[in-house]
């Protein structure tokens, strides 16, 4: 009732005092703008779990305190590095009342299973303290090489503390993974997961619970080559929404999909946080499409080679133009990521198909989206040299050409094994 009466009083002092009427509004602004400008200035504040000289025991912690506070916080609990000593930080960013609020909660939680209490410190520049999550193909010189160049950007601040990335490499020609660096990590999906949602319509249509109209395969177009986030949402509707999607890829693929997690529809602005996907799921997707053990995989194959702009291919200055490239990018203004397959030539006419997927992932927002975005492309594009050139050395053929054109496309071939 009190706003209706304010709204009331408000037009009575409108109709018969206009101009004390403005005083008032003037005054309710300036306060408004001051309560919001201090509201800026207090500092932000996250939150402590535990502090450590031994980073694997920090590791493991970390382990046990998501298992505890679920997948949401997971997504920002990291190691960091601060004095010399490892602590396990929620990276929240916000007010000092909220952080204690949140606290008090883990804390109730985390004492009662025996953990150690959490406690609200002041946001600074933590750093990460990175660790390699190994598949059991071990180190590579091509691992170690992308490893080195990652490291190598950290130090000289091209990468930031609050930035997390995730590499993945397999040569299917030899059935052998050459990198696995953070594989197994749950990150951001963004668009990165619109081919699952395609590969759920096409199960579905298979069966003859959907059908693939050209009304549909306008929208797919859309999603995968478009990266359309209404024609993604359209496809989740006719699926019964993100949770029966999810069903679906867990009961029937299972062997995929370990990590995923496909919660929400992708809002219209594109700010989609709540999608979860590892590069490992990726990566075993595509072992899947290239070999053809998917429902409709020449279809899907076909909207991942559709003519676009990309990250592995699109301004790679080692990657030849006319390579066979099938793709899907995502991007936010927190998640810079791509996954696909290139089909590199070889002199002699034989084709030799990889997977490489790189996904760089923020904490926070990133102040300036298009500079960010562009700027970890170019790390994608540099991995994506650096793939290019251990596949030809493998193989023993040239690196034929620096810079190729904007588009790539195509068709390819196979044969399988686990990833």
């Amino acid at each position: 009732m009190l706003p209706a009466k304010r709204t009331i009083v408000t037009r009575l002092i409108f109709t018969h005092n206009p101009l004390r009427a403005w005083k008032s509004l003037c005054f309710g602004a300036t306060l408004a703008l001051t309560v919001s400008s201090a509201i800026a200035q207090e500092p932000g504040y996250d939150i402590s779990y535990l502090w450590h000289n031994d980073q694997a025991k920090v590791t493991a912690y970390r382990a046990k305190v998501s298992g505890i506070l679920g997948p949401d916080v997971e997504q920002r609990l990291l190691v960091v590095n601060s004095g010399g000593n490892y602590g396990l930080v929620y990276m929240r960013g916000g007010g000092r009342a909220s952080a204690e609020a949140v606290a008090k909660v883990h804390t109730r939680l985390l004492t009662s299973r025996g953990l150690e209490a959490a406690v609200p410190v002041k946001t600074q520049e933590w750093v990460f303290a990175p660790r390699k999550i190994r598949s059991d193909a071990g180190d590579t010189p091509l691992e170690s090489k992308i490893d080195a160049y990652i490291k190598q950007l950290r130090r000289r601040g091209l990468i930031k503390t609050d930035e997390l990335t995730s590499w993945s490499v397999y040569d299917l020609t030899d059935d052998i993974k050459l990198a696995s660096i953070n594989e197994d990590m749950l990150m951001d999906a963004a668009s990165l997961v619109k081919p699952f949602i395609a590969l759920s319509y096409f199960h579905e249509a298979a069966l003859g619970r959907q059908h693939y109209t050209a009304a549909a395969r306008r929208q797919m177009e859309d999603m995968i080559k478009n990266s359309d986030n209404d024609a993604a949402n359209w496809f989740m509707r006719r699926m019964g929404g993100p949770a029966a999607v999810q069903r679906l890829l867990g009961r029937n693929y299972g062997g995929i999909f370990h990590n995923i997690r496909l919660v929400e529809y992708i809002p219209r602005s594109g700010r989609t946080y709540r999608n979860k996907a590892s590069v490992h799921d990726y990566s075993r997707f595509l072992y899947a499409l290239w070999n053809e053990t998917l429902p409709d995989s020449g279809e899907l194959k076909r909207l991942m080679s559709l003519p676009k702009r990309n990250r592995l291919y699109t301004g790679a200055q080692k990657v030849p133009p006319g390579t066979e490239v099938y793709s899907k990018t995502g991007t936010t203004s927190r998640l810079c990521g791509d996954m696909g397959i290139l089909v590199a030539q070889g002199q002699n006419g034989k084709r030799y198909p990889y997977i490489i997927i790189g996904v760089i992932q923020k904490t926070m927002s990133a102040r300036s989206y298009f500079d960010w975005m562009h700027d970890r492309g170019d790390i994608i594009r540099r991995v994506s040299d650096m793939v290019y050139e251990e596949i030809s050395s493998r193989h023993h053929f040239d690196v034929l050409s620096a810079g190729s054109s904007e588009n790539g496309g195509g068709n390819g071939g196979g044969a399988p094994v686990k990833l």
